[in-house]
């Protein structure tokens, strides 16, 4: 008799079990605290859809070309829907710089080699809709799960066996063969095993950043503007940008904060502030001037943002039997990367192989954590590295005093000069960076390669006067001016 299945939490990680696992004929029950979507469209959603537990519901969200490819791969429909809904998919030559469009020769991995992006609204409601069609699958709406039901099987051993809480007021227990936490960062699960005497360990720190977002759409007769050397991503020491197409002529900006900017902090939220930001970003204000879009929601801010690795497995490889955590309840990333939900997707993929090929509950457990780790300890160790540089790099804008040292500034050169020149200027570099991006090869791995290392050297070599038409004209103001330019005054504290 298969294996039943309960999920907690039926958002992307939750989503991604039920893909994952609905193929093997198992039973799968998702239990959601929050409401079903709307009945209605991909706009509907967006308005009406009240997700409490998805802080993150609206902000801009994009699927790399690791989990594109897993869907298109197991569940080709569910792309069509995708796109039928209005998700867009942004290919290799899409994001080709004018320089390198010319000359380029397409070659058979690069139509893979594509982001999904829309709405995180519209990529829920069609992935939803598509799961409860599944057969075995169950998704039942406004349950709270309370605490773990477990069974101890020796001091400090302990088996799960379901779950209790409340369904719309009244008392509930499931029980199912196989517990998956996919109730993200505010999960109770880790807590209450850790009190209960389980292994669980854990290791965490900020990112150092916060969020904000505001969604537009093309005004009726405006197509998207067109793309040009100012690009729509940037990195000015003391704010982030990005912007990202989505479905239904929509698209969202995000403006990332370091947690130290706190007079940008607190003034971002308003949305006068918030579009006299993307005024100032040359990648950006095309998008959002009031010509060509307007404005579909308030600015939504997102905060507390910590990077957390959890296993379920002691040193002693003692583990907890009959349960696994998949998405933020295991791993939880900065979002600033997009690699939140293939994280999620690609731990689903490793427990549905696990499941497949081990039966005895404690090797699935060591199994399962081993092959986690060896699979994305190394885009999490990048992304921890990455946001260490960025906090000392904020604080380093914030101070008029500081001069970078002869390393740091030969570092920056590297970078600006010549990796960043080297990619717009060459498509097998810009091809191998790319597979980097969409979490194809390991992060770095491309930059590596002698022959590609010999490449970057020559066009740093060559100097800024050389490669100045390849540079993009300048990503925004400096701290500064943004700040004048915004009426901005800093505290005497802030400024210390």
């Amino acid at each position: 008799m298969a294996e039943t299945v309960l999920v907690i939490g039926a958002g992307i990680a939750g989503l991604n079990v039920a893909l994952a696992l609905a193929p093997t004929g198992r039973a799968i029950t998702l239990l959601e605290r929050d409401a079903p979507p709307p009945t209605g469209d991909a706009e509907q959603a967006f308005f009406d859809w009240n997700r409490r537990g998805v802080g993150h519901l609206r902000h801009s969200h994009a699927f790399l070309a690791r989990l594109r490819t897993i869907i298109k791969d197991q569940h080709p429909k569910l792309l069509e829907q995708l796109l039928a809904a209005g998700c867009r998919e942004i290919g290799f030559a899409d994001m080709l710089p004018e320089a390198l469009k010319a000359s380029y020769a397409p070659l058979p991995g690069d139509r893979d080699m594509a982001v999904l992006t829309s709405r995180r609204t519209t990529l829920e409601l069609v992935i939803r809709r598509y799961v409860e069609a599944l057969p075995g699958v169950t998704i039942q709406s406004g349950v709270t799960v309370r605490n773990l039901i477990l069974e101890t099987l020796e001091e400090g051993q302990f088996r799960v066996v379901g779950v209790n809480g409340d369904l719309e007021g009244e008392a509930g227990e499931w029980r199912a063969d196989l517990i998956i936490d996919a109730a993200g960062r505010n999960s109770p699960a880790p807590e209450q095993l850790a009190e209960a005497g389980a292994g669980v360990v854990e290791e965490a720190e900020d990112c150092g950043i916060l969020y904000f977002t505001r969604h537009y759409r093309l005004l009726e007769g405006q197509g998207e503007p067109p793309r040009t050397k100012a690009p729509g991503t940037g990195d000015l020491g003391f704010i982030k940008y990005g912007l990202f197409p989505g479905d239904n002529r929509c698209f969202s900006i995000t403006l990332a904060v370091p947690e130290i900017e706190m007079e940008i902090r607190q003034n971002i939220v308003r949305p006068e502030i918030f579009d006299r930001i993307c005024a100032l970003l040359p990648g950006i204000a095309p998008w959002t001037d009031p010509a060509t879009a307007e404005p579909i929601s308030k600015v939504f801010g997102m905060g507390d943002l910590r990077s957390r690795w959890r296993s379920f497995v002691t040193s002693d490889q003692r583990a907890t039997l009959g349960f696994f955590a998949v998405g933020d309840s295991l791993i939880r990333t900065n979002p600033l990367y997009g690699r939140g939900c293939s994280f999620a997707a690609i731990e689903a993929q490793i427990l549905g192989q696990v499941l497949r090929q081990v039966g005895e509950p404690s090797a699935r457990a060591r199994l399962y954590d081993m092959r986690v780790r060896d699979e994305l300890t190394v885009y999490y160790d990048n992304m921890r590295s990455q946001d260490r540089a960025a906090v000392r790099r904020a604080l380093q804008t914030r101070d008029p005093n500081h001069t970078p040292s002869l390393r740091g500034r030969l570092t920056q050169s590297f970078i600006n000069d010549g990796v960043r020149i080297a990619v717009r200027s060459d498509i097998d570099l810009l091809r191998a960076a790319m597979r980097d991006f969409h979490m194809i090869d390991p992060p770095g791995a491309w930059l590596k390669r002698p022959a590609n290392m010999a490449k970057v050297m020559g066009w740093w070599a060559r100097g800024k006067r050389r490669n100045a038409e390849l540079y993009p004209p300048p990503l925004g103001p400096d701290r500064r001016a943004m700040m004048a330019e915004l009426g901005i005054e800093e505290t005497a504290a802030a400024a210390q």
